[in-house]
């Protein structure tokens, strides 16, 4: 039941995909507003009774409900898991601004492309070259189809629709209470961050190992070994050293953002990130989704036949 609900979600979004920055996000931010007015004086310990008392119930909730629909009848358990699966798991979502960056790069609209990775990064890039530009898309490319595809595999396969569940909170209120500023937000947003590091811990792993089977397997090897710690965040730099050591190209590095050098550490090995690249990470993409459909394959037929 779990290959056949991730199958059908993956069918499900590709040609009916969520908007979850219209539908479902605006619940998410007015829920974590919520805890957020209560708890929040700038403290660490109430950053965490907030992130309990929002997080796991709801978790607990989905988990519940699951155990209970496969007792009454298991079609009604698959469609729970689809439905939960669809909102936390966007294929779609991780390729829009990819996309349309790719075309106008590809049709040399510099200004457009400019204009598309500033705004799916939330930051100024119009002094950005195209090289710059390529990069930067990758680099957005690898933890989207990550965070929105990959990682919620790994969740689910583990602990099923509450996984997904607590993958998908756990990241949006890291980006939503561990990333505000301010002298309001204080310390309450640490524990948010801190408990998204720990979840993301296995699913980095898995999906970084997954680019580099089906990815150049040395140079992905090679970089996670030396560069992933080299990135501020330790799970993305190893993402970002695998994948692009999977795709045997150079990320990273120095960039324009609001109208300011930001110095970064190079990753990958290779060569300079050209237009080429965007479509060849289609293609890792596309042949890590078949693996970990393969592999989930293979563990269902192993049990079925124990």
């Amino acid at each position: 039941m779990t290959l056949l609900a991730l199958v059908l979600t993956l069918v499900l979004e590709q040609f009916r995909p969520l908007n979850a920055a219209r539908y479902l996000h605006p619940a998410l931010i007015a829920l974590g507003q919520f805890f957020e007015d209560r708890f929040n004086d700038g403290q660490a310990r109430h950053g965490v009774v907030a992130w309990c008392l929002l997080v796991l119930p709801l978790v607990a909730v989905v988990g519940g409900l699951h155990y209970w629909l496969y007792s009454v009848q298991s079609v009604l358990g698959l469609l729970f898991d689809v439905v939960v699966l669809y909102l936390t798991m966007g294929f779609r979502q991780a390729s829009h601004f990819y996309t349309r960056i790719h075309a106008a790069l590809r049709a040399q609209d510099l200004p457009l492309a400019r204009q598309q990775i500033g705004a799916w990064r939330g930051r100024l890039h119009e002094q950005s070259g195209t090289h710059e530009i390529v990069r930067l898309a990758l680099e957005q490319g690898i933890i989207g189809a990550h965070r929105q595809v990959f990682a919620i595999f790994v969740c689910f396969v583990l602990l099923g629709p509450a996984g997904a569940v607590l993958y998908r909170l756990a990241d949006f209120y890291a980006r939503h209470w561990g990333a505000a500023q301010g002298p309001e937000m204080g310390d309450f947003g640490l524990f948010a961050r801190q408990a998204f590091t720990v979840i993301e811990w296995l699913p980095a792993r898995v999906t970084a190992m997954a680019f580099s089977i089906v990815g150049d397997f040395e140079d992905a090897a090679y970089c996670w070994r030396t560069q992933a710690n080299l990135w501020p965040d330790r799970n993305e730099g190893i993402l970002l050293a695998a994948g692009a050591g999977a795709l045997g190209v150079r990320i990273g590095q120095t960039i324009q953002q609001s109208g300011e050098l930001l110095e970064r550490p190079e990753l990958g090995t290779g060569d300079e990130a050209e237009v080429e690249y965007l479509q060849s990470f289609v293609g890792l993409v596309r042949r890590t989704l078949v693996l970990n459909v393969l592999v989930l394959l293979m563990l269902s037929l192993t049990r079925f036949a124990a």
